[in-house]
C-alpha cells in the first residue's frame, strides 16, 4: 500500500484545508525518473517529502496529521495513536485519504472524526461517518482522474449496525484483511528532544563507522536479565556499560541519533514503508542529512518506494532537490498553512535555498520588525 494524497479539513490549528500530495505534480523528465518511484502507468512517487518553515510554523503539527492518517489506514484505533492530539476538540474533522493498493486499485477513504469529552477519560474520539471507494488502475488515465471518484459508488459505507467494529477503528480494516495490506511506518517524532539508543541485535558496523570512524565495535548483549552495551574504540580497551542510557557519555548525540535513524532507514528502504523525522538536522551535519535524502532518492537503492518525510529549519538542505513538488513551505499566521513549492516557484532551476532565504517566498524568514524589537530590548538590558 502506498499513500497518494492526504486531504484534511476541520482541524483547529490549521487555517485552511490541508493537502499533502505524494505523487509528482510537475512534469517528469527522463532524468527525473532516476530519483522517482514508478507506481503504475505515468504515476510516480516522490520518495523524500520535505516540510520547511521558521520556528512555530506548524512543521511538527503537519507530521502529526500524516502519522494520524497512516494510522487510520493501518486500522489502528484513533484513541491509541500518539498523534491523536492534533485533532484537539474538533467536532468534525474530515480526512480524505487516497492510496494505492497492491491489489491494483486506487482507493479513497473518507473518514469523519469527532471529539467527545468524557469526565473520567478526558477527550475521546469517535468516527462519525466513513466511506471507501476503489477502482482499478486500468481506469486511471490522468493524475486528475486518479483522484476523481465523483461517478463511483462506495464499495463500503460505515454502518451503526456494525457492532463488531470499534467506534474509533476505520472500516478499511476489512479491505486490508482481504488484500493483506499494511503500511510499515517508522517514526522518530519522539526522538526530537530525546536521544537514546534502543536495544538492537543488529547494529550495522558500516553505519557506525560512517558516523564515527573511531569506533571499532558496538553491540548489545543480554545476559542474566540485564542489558549490557559493549563499546570498543580503535586502540582502546573494550568498555562495558551496564545502563544503555549511559552510552551518551561515550558517544556523541549525533552518533546515537545517526545509528537509530540509519537503522530505521535501512528497514524502510527494505520494506517500502515510511520514515518520519522531525527536525532532521538535529545533531547532524549537512552531509549526513544529504546522504540520507540521497539514499531515498536513489531508485537503485530504494527499489520498493520507501518514503522519507521530514521537517527542517535549514533551507540549504533543499538544494538536494532538483524538483519543487516534494517540498512544502510552512507558515503560521493566525493558523497553519502548507503550500507546495511548485505552486509558489514555477521554475526548478532557481536555487531553492536562495529563494527561501531572500524572502522571495513570503513568510519564510523571521520578521524584520521582530528582530529590531529583540535587538532594542537586549541593548537596553545591557
Amino acid at each position: 500500500m502506498k499513500i497518494l494524497r492526504i486531504m484534511a479539513r476541520g482541524l483547529e490549528l490549521f487555517q485552511d484545508d490541508l493537502d499533502i500530495v505524494f505523487y509528482t505534480q510537475q512534469r517528469v523528465s527522463e532524468n527525473d525518473r532516476e530519483k522517482l518511484y514508478p507506481l503504475f502507468s505515468n504515476i510516480y512517487l516522490n520518495c523524500a517529502e520535505a516540510f520547511i518553515g521558521v520556528n512555530a510554523s506548524g512543521k511538527t503539527s503537519v507530521l502529526k496529521v500524516i502519522l494520524l492518517a497512516l494510522g487510520i489506514l493501518n486500522n489502528e484505533p484513533v484513541n491509541h495513536l500518539e498523534t491523536k492530539e492534533i485533532l484537539g476538540e474538533s467536532k468534525r474533522a474530515v480526512f480524505n485519504l487516497y492510496f494505492y493498493s497492491d491489489a491494483g486499485e486506487v482507493c479513497r477513504l473518507e473518514t469523519v472524526i469527532t471529539s467527545v469529552k468524557k469526565q473520567a477519560e478526558g477527550i475521546r474520539y469517535k468516527i462519525l461517518e466513513e466511506s471507501l471507494w476503489a477502482k482499478s488502475v486500468n481506469a486511471v488515465k490522468t493524475k486528475k482522474s486518479m483522484i476523481d471518484f465523483s461517478k463511483s459508488v462506495p464499495v463500503a459505507v460505515r454502518s451503526e449496525e456494525e457492532d463488531f467494529l470499534s467506534e474509533d477503528v476505520s472500516i478499511v480494516i476489512a479491505y486490508n484483511r482481504k488484500h493483506r495490506e499494511h503500511i510499515e511506518v517508522s517514526s522518530l517524532l519522539s526522538f526530537t528532544n530525546s536521544n537514546s539508543l534502543p536495544f538492537s541485535e543488529d547494529i550495522s558496523e558500516y553505519i557506525v563507522s560512517f558516523l564515527d570512524p573511531t569506533i571499532e565495535k558496538l553491540y548489545f548483549d543480554r545476559s542474566d536479565k540485564k542489558t549490557l552495551v559493549h563499546v570498543k574504540f580503535k586502540g582502546k580497551d573494550e568498555i562495558i556499560i551496564n545502563n544503555p542510557a549511559d552510552l551518551e557519555i561515550y558517544l556523541s548525540s549525533g552518533t546515537i541519533k545517526g545509528i537509530v535513524t540509519f537503522q530505521m532507514a535501512r528497514n524502510v528502504l527494505k520494506s517500502g514503508g515510511y520514515l518520519v523525522i522531525d527536525e532532521i538536522e538535529n545533531h547532524f551535519n549537512k552531509e549526513i542529512v544529504a546522504t540520507l535524502i540521497r539514499f531515498f532518492m536513489d531508485t537503485k537503492m530504494n527499489k520498493h518506494g520507501g518514503t522519507l518525510i521530514f521537517t527542517t529549519h535549514y533551507p540549504e538542505i533543499l538544494d538536494e532537490y532538483d524538483r519543487n513538488d516534494s517540498i512544502y513551505i510552512m507558515r503560521n499566521r493566525d493558523g497553519i498553512t502548507t503550500d507546495n513549492l511548485c505552486s509558489l516557484l514555477k521554475r526548478n532551476d532557481i536555487k531553492k535555498s536562495e529563494a527561501y532565504e531572500s524572502g522571495l517566498l513570503d513568510g519564510t524568514v523571521p520578521a524584520y520588525e521582530a528582530y529590531l524589537r529583540l535587538k532594542k530590548s537586549l541593548a537596553a538590558s545591557l
